[in-house]
């Protein structure tokens, strides 16, 4: 296998910028690619992105706005939200070596097709090699180098192995794994199902109405999991279980903050919609092609587009028939 020692990372928004900075750490020449020519200059220049303020950046990362240059790298990771993925790996393709890794780094399913990321990479640059990151980490923390540990994978055990040790460090701990289909059930599935979390929390119901919501949540996760092919203990671990309990419990998740402000008759907040907004009508789709029942995500489904109110959603779940544990 070829040496994985350039890396470049596409978006230069909080997210991207703190993963330029993991691989930086890790020793590798790094490259940050932002869209716009201007915050490309004023980040080069100021050396501090106002993604993520007072956390400045590593002075060894190139930041570009020029794509073939990005291409060049041997490693691109991929992150731009969900569904602007497939835009920003097409626009790369044509400057992109045969066999490149592209790691996907955003937790959603593409609107309309249905496609995990991995599968949008495949469709759009098929001469790459996809591969997926995700994991419970906030952009916040990883940029200030804290420890996380998150879950890589690919579908070949070498290069996942090998994308681990070109992108880990002790702060950032990726572990490997061939099962990409489980670890991107995980982070779809998870951002809806931290919606549900924050009404639990907005609606002031109870912790243990919360815990109630997480498990039965994460039950739903696996049986999805579990029909598209995912594995348990990759849906068990830090792409599943791991990545849900964080952001059903942070203010800093969009996704939770969302479901705060619904459960509290509040609007939504300003700005953009959270992955799990975006993700939750492509889930259920999925869940209904799989025969799966995914009663939580359905409530959620249906408060986003008015076709419930909170108090229906939950007397729905609550009236629910009794059932055994599984």
């Amino acid at each position: 296998m070829r040496p994985l020692n350039r890396v470049c990372v596409i978006g230069a928004g909080a997210w991207g910028t703190a993963l330029a900075g993991v691989a930086a750490r890790a020793g590798r020449e790094v490259t940050l690619y932002a869209r716009d020519a201007a915050a490309a200059a004023q980040i080069s220049a100021t050396r501090d992105n106002p993604r993520l303020p007072g956390i400045p950046l590593d002075r060894n990362i190139i930041v570009t706005h020029d794509l073939a240059a990005a291409g060049s790298a041997d490693i691109v990771v991929i992150a731009v939200p969900a569904q602007h993925s497939r835009a920003a790996v097409a626009a790369l393709a044509p400057h992109l070596p045969r066999g490149t890794p592209v790691i996907a780094s955003a937790k959603g399913i593409e609107h309309g097709t249905r496609r995990f990321m991995t599968e949008v990479i495949e469709e759009a640059a098929p001469h790459a090699v996809p591969a997926i990151l995700s994991g419970p980490s906030f952009a916040d923390d990883v940029a200030k180098g804290l420890p996380t540990a998150v879950t890589l994978a690919a579908r070949d055990d070498e290069l996942a192995v090998a994308l681990v040790h070109a992108l880990g460090s002790a702060a950032f701990r990726p572990y490997h794994t061939t099962d990409v289909r489980g670890v991107e059930i995980g982070g779809a599935a998870k951002n809806v199902l931290a919606i549900a979390a924050g009404i639990v929390v907005g609606k002031q119901l109870g912790a243990s109405a919360l815990a109630a919501l997480t498990t039965r949540g994460f039950s739903e996760l696996v049986r999805l999991g579990c029909a598209c092919g995912g594995r348990g203990e990759t849906l068990a671990g830090l792409s599943g279980l791991g990545d849900l309990i964080l952001t059903c419990s942070s203010l800093q998740s969009r996704n939770f903050s969302l479901g705060i402000a619904l459960g509290r008759g509040e609007p939504a907040p300003h700005g953009k919609l959270s992955e799990g907004a975006l993700t939750a009508p492509a889930l259920l789709e999925l869940a209904a092609a799989h025969e799966v029942e995914m009663p939580v995500a359905q409530a959620v489904a249906a408060i986003l587009a008015g076709r419930l109110t909170i108090d229906g959603a939950i007397d729905n779940l609550l009236t629910r028939p009794f059932r055994g544990e599984g």
